[in-house]
């Protein structure tokens, strides 16, 4: 089985910045893509960015050119800078990989247990 586990939510005002990260262990033999999804009260979960193995990276239009995806391969991590925050950010953060845990096994999705982030005027 895989486990994520995130961290670095929080409370912060209007244009502040927080760290998100998310580490991923247990049985894993690939990971594809690791990424991050949000999901505000009252509203579907929505993806705010994802990075695959080899770098590649997509935003969300809403946090382009402020929130920035990292990975570190090696220790099976992601991370998400957020900076500029708007209230409008506020939402569960959650961490989501894609991955097989044994040679020639099914790809399945994973999902961390959700960090809040919550954005004051």
């Amino acid at each position: 089985q895989v486990q994520l586990v995130e961290s670095g939510g929080g409370l912060v005002q209007a244009g502040g910045s927080l760290r998100l990260s998310c580490a991923a262990s247990g049985s894993i033999f690939n990971i594809n893509t690791m990424g991050w999804h949000r999901q505000a009260p009252g509203k579907q979960r929505e993806l705010v960015a994802f990075i695959t193995s080899g770098g590649s990276i997509n935003y969300a239009d809403s946090v382009k050119g402020r929130f920035t995806i990292s990975r570190d391969n090696a220790k099976n991590t992601v991370h998400l800078q957020m900076t500029s925050l708007k209230p409008e950010d506020t939402a569960v953060y959650y961490c989501h990989t894609f991955a097989r845990t044994v040679v020639g096994g099914v790809w399945t999705n994973f999902w961390g247990q959700g960090t809040q982030v919550t954005v004051s005027s």
